[in-house]
Order: structure tokens, then sequence, then C-alpha cells
């Protein structure tokens, strides 16, 4: 295996600060070509620093100083803005593009990559909620390979790794049911951000977190997995499984299921998808079955946690209303973050603008673009009222 020249959009976040210590274990596999931030110009410099990347850019242009001047001795480009961090993961050196980014933010680099015909390696479930029918289609007239990140999309990819000439019946997409699981509405009613971000079993960004405790993070991935596996809406399940030990699996039409298991680590999956074909040598501690002598499963509770039915709602109903969703609950997590909404708030913020915003069957990149931000100011005023 050469070494692959890695691009890591959202190098500061939990995926990206993973990323790199994949890299520390695999230098001799990687090399890294382009390093990107957002707010966080500290950790950004001290990555530079570190790996020695061609290019750096901090998405907020007032912290550009900053990082040039820190930068400027070893050699290193430095960009600021949206336009450089949708143009850097389109420079020629670039073998692979990891996209850690939170969010809607992904979206338009994820393109230029694909455009410009680089592998990527995705991180960032929104892009394919919001945009799956136009991203798919750009990556196979490109001839561009989407490798999953997240635990539950690996899992699913490595399953059918081997099997591409047989018909998936259907995929199970576990969920570990967050740190509600169990809860009433009634009990909902008076959960704190604090509570919210205390996940069991993973530790990860906080939009990410609060999408876990709401279901929602499964809502996104039912979405995305229709996308990156070719499915239709009623072959992708959901199963609680809160240990957390079989991050999904795969029924193939004889009846035969396929699960992949390992203990709760990111690093692994980001492993997978920046080596693939390749599975690289680890030291990340293994599973011993004898420490949990049982896996329980369990139907979640979509009438509590409605979230996961609306992201099956805009699944079913397709055209830009994944982006509705995707672009009301972006909104919704950040008012509960700063404490202007309650939790099951959220829901019902995603749940009017999904009932309010234009339906566009087939639309255009820049029916997408209009539509977030049509949906970010509808969102806003249903949460100042």
């Amino acid at each position: 295996m050469n070494k692959k020249n890695i691009a890591i959009l959202g190098s500061t976040g939990s995926i990206g600060t993973q990323a790199l210590d994949v890299v520390r274990l695999h230098e001799d596999k990687f090399q890294i070509e382009v390093l990107t931030a957002q707010n966080n110009a500290k950790l950004l410099i001290e990555q530079a620093a570190e790996f020695k990347p061609n290019t750096v850019v901090i998405g907020n242009e007032d912290m550009y100083d900053q990082v040039q001047s820190a930068l400027d001795p070893l050699d290193i480009k430095v960009y600021c803005g949206e336009k450089a961090l949708a143009s850097v993961a389109e420079m020629e050196t670039v073998d692979l593009v990891l996209t850690a980014l939170v969010g809607y933010a992904g979206l338009t680099p994820t393109i230029k990559a694909i455009e410009a015909g680089k592998n990527i390696a995705l991180a960032n479930k929104e892009t394919l909620v919001v945009a799956g029918e136009l991203i798919t289609e750009l990556a196979r007239n490109k001839g561009v390979n989407i490798y999953p990140v997240d635990s539950e999309h690996s899992a699913i990819f490595q399953c059918i790794v081997g099997e591409f000439h047989n018909p998936i019946e259907k995929i199970i997409l576990t969920a570990s049911g967050g740190p509600f699981r169990g809860k009433s509405k009634e009990e909902l009613l008076s959960v704190t951000k604090a509570q919210a971000l205390k996940h069991p079993n993973w530790d990860m960004g906080a939009k990410i977190t609060i999408d876990s405790a709401s279901l929602m993070n499964k809502g996104l991935e039912v979405i995305e997995a229709k996308w990156l596996f070719g499915l239709k809406a009623d072959q992708v399940d959901v199963i609680v499984h809160p240990q957390s030990i079989i991050h999904s699996m795969v029924q193939f039409e004889d009846g035969s299921i396929k699960a992949q298991m390992g203990l709760p680590d990111m690093k692994l999956p980001i492993q997978y998808a920046m080596g693939y074909p390749e599975r690289l040598k680890s030291d990340f501690p293994r599973f011993d079955f004898t420490n949990y002598p049982a896996l329980t499963f369990e139907q979640p509770d979509i009438k509590t946690f409605r979230n996961l039915q609306l992201a099956f709602d805009a699944l079913k109903a397709g055209g830009n209303v994944p982006c509705v969703l995707n672009a009301a609950n972006e909104v919704a997590v950040a008012a509960f973050l700063k404490d202007e909404i309650g939790f099951l708030q959220m829901s019902e913020v995603v749940e009017q603008c999904m009932a309010e915003i234009d339906f566009i069957k087939k639309p255009t990149y820049e029916d997408y673009v209009s539509t977030d931000k049509q949906t970010r100011v509808k969102a806003i005023e249903i949460i100042n009222k």
C-alpha cells in the first residue's frame, strides 16, 4: 500500500482528532496533506506543527493572522473562510478526503471533493441526509468511492464486503438508546443539557451527543444508510442495543444475518475507512465475551422519542424534506444547548418546519441551499414565539 495523502476537514473535532491518532499509529501508510478547523486555532496550530501538512484552513477569518504567523516559519500554506475550505478538498495531491465537519457545513466541500475525483471517508452524515440523491449520483458519475466512517455504516459496509452480488433484504442499525432510554415523556420534560450530554457508551461532540439522546442521530443514520447502500425506506430497521457491541447487521435474502462487533471505539471505523481495502493492524483494546455475558435488544420508543419517526417520515417523503429535517434539527439542538428550549421541544420545532416548508420533489443544489436557509429562519421564528 502506497502512502495515502489525506485531507481532514474538521481536524480539531472528535472524529478529526481520532483520525490523527490513527495516522500516528500508521505513519508509513498515511501522510497528512490538509488540515482544517472552524474556530479552534490553538489545536489546529499544534496539529499542523506535528504533522506538517501542505495546507491549513481556518474557517473563522478573524483567526487567520494568528494561524498564519504561527505556521509561517514551518512553510505551511494558510488560508481562511468557507471558499478556501471547499477548494482545498480539490487539491491534486490529495488521495482521500475525510469529511469530519459537523452538520450542513460538510455539504459543499464534499461536493467539491467528489467533483475533483477524490475518494471520500464520510463522517458527516448530514451531507447524505440533506442531498443524498445528488451526492450519490455525482459519486457514480465521477467514479468516486464513499467509505462510511459512522460506526453503524462502517459495520454494514464490513458485513457486505464480499457480498456485493448478493442482494440485501434489510439492514438493522443498532442504537444504544442514549442516556434517556426507558424514560417517559413526563420524565423528559425536565431533563437538563448536562444530563443529555452524558452518553452511556460513546465519547462524541456536543451536537451528535444531543442527537443521540433524542434519537435524531439514529434517524439521520437511517436516511444516510438508504443512500450509502442503495436501499428503500422499508429495508432499514432500527433496534435498541444498550451495550453497543453489535454495531449493526445485514440480513440477506436467504434469511442469514451478518453482524459486525467490537468495543465502542470510533478509531476502528475511522481506520477501516482510511485503510480500505486493507485491515491495518492496531493496538486498540480487544473485546472479551466474558465481560459481556448478555447482549440485549429492544424496540425503539418512537412515541416518546419522536425524532426517529420524523426521520422515517422525511425519508419516505423524499425531495427536500430530509434537508428540512436536518436544518430544523441543527437550529433546535443549538437552542437546547443554549437553554432556550426544552428537550421535547426539539421534536416540535422539527415537525412544524417539516409541515410548513414548501415541498420540492426533485431539488437542485440551489434548492437545497434555499431550503436550508428558509428552514433555519422558520425554526428560529418557532423558537422565539
